[in-house]
């Protein structure tokens, strides 16, 4: 049996104290939980030949492989761990999750 991610443990239960890590030693949570993390927004992705890419200039549009209206990606340090629309909150941009991806279809995306 393989030992669980103290991360995914982290994010699945957020109540939990003490988790045993790899090494068998209670990881206590509280520290996962003041490490930084990047969270990004995809809208779409486009593959551009670099000759194509030169040629952009102000006012270019390139199109991406999204259809409008499609959810959108919600990334933690690159990894997709949900989905969901924009919304506008005091003059910002937002995003209501509409899915959350589980830990294992995570994995089977590796």
């Amino acid at each position: 049996m393989s030992t669980p991610n103290p991360v995914d443990l982290a994010m699945e239960d957020p109540g939990t104290q003490a988790s045993q890590g790899a090494s068998g030693h209670p990881i206590n949570s509280s520290l996962l939980q003041n490490i930084p993390v990047t969270i990004s927004v995809e809208v779409g992705r486009a593959v551009l030949k670099i000759s194509d890419l030169l040629r952009l200039s102000q006012g270019s549009v390139v199109e991406l492989g999204r259809i409008a209206g499609e959810p959108l990606d919600l990334l933690v340090n690159d990894t997709v761990v949900a989905q969901g629309e924009v919304v506008l909150v005091n003059d910002r941009y937002g995003i209501r999750l509409t899915r959350v991806i589980t830990a294992s279809e995570r994995l089977k995306n590796v």
